[in-house]
């Protein structure tokens, strides 16, 4: 059969892991509440610590505390949102996810190679990769808060070597389900709870916890652990690098973003000047082929980037990029196919703007 759609859209979300699925299937069947007291409720409460269990031991969090919540926006907003009210401000640069800049004062210095420099690690928040660009950064000791999402089950990482106060997690970034999240932290650091009631998840975030998403989460985690210990995103890092091996044979001076600084093994972004990432991304979605101008987060704004703009590209630039993030599952075979239909739109392009 005759394959219709390709999906290389995977720094938005992943598909969820086979794994995930059947964890989630078996936590259907628990019926009780982890906060009751009952052998219904106690295994539910069984279910979520295991599963808590599994992302800390992913996570490389062992001692911290993981409180889970509907996502990584949320776990920003429980981390950041107190140090706001308390006008301690944190700093943070342009190239953050909004989640992150929009409780910041998003004055830090971006260079071309999209680094950033921070000269307040404990007033400072910074990601470990950029969802665009996939660039990674070198975060310094003593870090307010480290945005772990992009990261997080694709390269070597744990929290007990980062050297940060508190991280922030997705689950359906590393092929767990939509939803559900973390905040990490330091043991012996509190939060201010924003979500008030019951008390739940050791009084950070009170409401019924999301057992069944959680579930796929600690799954998701174990699994995505195993596979980076396997070598796999050495494979995946090999077939990006071969994609942009066939575009670069063909255009003359490709711009790829953050390709001569350390990125995620995933992610190619790529700027046409002139051409409109939003246009690509339509022409290729009527190809058949799922990839994206930017941040799905910032769907639907038709406007240059912030994270390229930040890094000194000009609002036609920023404006013209697109970005492509693959997985396991993606083949070579895949993104060979992707080449010829991107070329065969690029040439079209060219005639239309000669």
């Amino acid at each position: 059969m005759t394959k219709t759609r390709t999906y290389l859209d995977w720094n938005a979300t992943a598909p969820l892991c086979q794994a995930a699925r059947e964890a989630m299937l078996a936590a259907m069947d628990v019926v009780g509440n982890p906060s009751s007291v009952h052998g219904e409720g106690r295994a539910a409460k069984a279910l979520m610590e295991r599963a808590r269990a599994q992302v800390s031991e992913a996570f490389g969090a062992q001692g911290a505390d993981i409180v889970f919540t509907s996502g990584a926006t949320e776990a920003a907003a429980l981390a950041l949102s107190g140090r706001e009210r308390g006008g301690r401000g944190i700093h943070c640069a342009e190239v953050e996810h909004e989640a992150v800049s929009s409780w910041c004062d998003a004055d830090l210095p971006v260079d071309r190679g999209g680094r950033v420099t921070v000269t307040k690690p404990q007033a400072s928040a910074q990601q470990v990769a950029n969802s665009e660009t996939g660039i990674i950064q070198d975060l310094p000791e003593g870090l307010a808060v480290c945005d772990a999402t992009q990261g997080f089950g694709k390269m070597p990482l744990a929290f007990n070597w980062l050297g940060c106060d508190m991280a922030l997690v997705s689950a359906h970034k590393l092929g767990g389900p939509k939803g559900v999240g973390a905040l990490v932290l330091k043991q012996g650091l509190d939060v201010e709870a924003g979500i008030k009631g019951g008390g739940q998840e050791m009084g950070r975030r009170s409401g019924t916890e999301n057992l069944i998403g959680i579930a796929g989460f600690g799954a998701a985690a174990e699994a995505a652990a195993k596979a980076l210990a396997d070598g796999v995103w050495e494979e995946v890092a090999e077939k990006r690098d071969h994609l942009e091996a066939l575009i670069a044979n063909e255009v003359e001076d490709p711009i790829f973003v953050g390709k001569d600084v350390a990125r995620l093994p995933n992610t190619m972004s790529l700027i046409t000047p002139g051409w409109k990432g939003e246009t690509q991304v339509m022409q290729m979605d009527l190809a058949g082929f799922a990839v994206s101008a930017g941040s799905a987060c910032s769907s639907g704004k038709v406007k240059a980037s912030k994270v390229l703009t930040a890094m000194g590209y000009t609002e036609e630039e920023a404006a013209s990029a697109l970005r492509v993030s693959i997985g396991p599952e993606v083949s070579k075979e895949d993104l060979e196919r992707f080449a010829t239909a991107w070329l065969a739109a690029y040439g079209r392009w060219r005639k239309r703007a000669a």
